[in-house]
């Protein structure tokens, strides 16, 4: 396989607009593209393996590309990563088992992928937990992320200090708007296979159904489920708006990506490497931020122009059932006193 410049990496991403880059999500697989800057003349002396589950256009692999590259020159060739998207070494399950093992150097998985190893690491998916992006960075940059870090370095794995976006969930229906959480009596709505959402779910008196997503357009065509649950990004790819009549503004769950990196590799860079490695690799972050940011933006225009009607319920009803189901003690108790003290500083009172 040949590595891709730069360059043909951004004009890729420039290519493809809001639709076309999300739609790589779901039809990348086929895509079989190292991503990596033309190798230098001589070996670098720590060289590295990146793997993730996006396609090359996603703004996550545009940024890690980024990195790299400047990592690179930054070391003086001292440090390659070579990036592998889109499943190119495997899924979730595989990845997270060879990061751990030292096959591959880094890797990207969501909060509730890493939290199969490290049950805390879920926590920034309680229900209703965040209203906006500033509580979510408060949390995650702060103490909250850094007990969520300390979490993962007892496994064996670092975690960088930045959490990289991977966007908030949101609510759309066929018959009526989501406006308050007296909607949610009954509702037929598909779900991923996530406790912690089925949980949630119930508890706001909703009939969950665990459905893959491949059968999520038909399901909702045919009324075996009226509702669902996804970012924005996927209810375009999907065409969901070809099924639902209402998109529920609702946040009501976000997740992120932690680029983490196996323990035995970081401790034995140099410190000086060290530094010019987590750097570059913040700063991606946080430029990765703002990417998803503006793309969601973007599809939530081309949503409402397709027929989609959007409203933006308050929490407030939400967050008072699942106080009274019980739905926040119970998991308070899973997650522990001090990591749900943290979540509670930066978004209030929830149990």
């Amino acid at each position: 396989m040949n590595p891709l410049s730069r360059r043909n990496v951004l004009k890729a991403l420039a290519a493809t607009p809001a639709a076309g880059m999300v739609a790589g999500l779901a039809a990348g697989a086929g895509t079989a593209t190292l991503i990596g800057a033309p190798r230098i003349a001589r070996a670098a002396e720590f060289d590295f393996k990146y793997g993730n589950n996006l396609p090359l256009t996603h703004p996550l692999n545009v940024r890690s590309h980024e990195a790299a590259e400047r990592i690179r020159r930054e070391t003086n060739g001292r440090v390659d990563i070579q990036i592998f998207p889109n499943n190119q070494l495997g899924g979730d399950t595989d990845m997270l088992s060879q990061v751990r093992s030292g096959g591959i150097t880094f890797f990207t998985p969501s909060a509730l992928v890493i939290a199969t190893l490290v049950p805390v690491a879920a926590i920034n998916a309680v229900g209703f937990a965040f209203a906006d992006y500033g509580q979510v960075w408060s949390a995650m940059d702060g103490k909250l992320g850094e007990h969520v870090r300390g979490a993962i370095s007892k496994v064996g794995l670092h975690a960088f200090e930045k959490m990289w976006d991977n966007g908030f969930r949101q609510m759309t229906s066929g018959a009526k708007p989501i406006q308050t959480a007296a909607d949610m009596d009954g509702l037929k709505i598909r779900v991923p296979v996530s406790p912690l959402s089925i949980a949630m779910f119930k508890s706001l008196s909703a009939a969950p159904a665990s459905l893959q997503f491949s059968e999520v357009y038909s399901s909702l065509q045919t009324r075996i489920v009226d509702a669902q649950e996804n970012p924005l990004p996927i209810i375009q790819v999907a065409k969901l708006y070809e099924v639902q009549k209402y998109c529920a503004l609702s946040n009501h769950i976000w997740d992120g990506f932690w680029f983490i990196a196996n323990g035995r590799a970081w401790r034995g860079l140099p410190a000086d490497l060290q530094k010019i490695v987590s750097t570059a690799i913040n700063d991606a972050g946080v430029q990765q931020r703002e990417d998803i940011k503006a793309l969601n933006q973007s599809v939530q225009a081309d949503l409402q122009s397709k027929g989609l009607t959007f409203n933006q319920p308050a929490p407030d009803s939400f967050r008072a059932k699942l106080r009274d189901s019980g739905f926040y003690g119970e998991w308070k108790g899973r997650f522990g006193d001090e990591a749900w003290a943290l979540l509670e500083s930066a978004v209030g009172k929830l149990a």
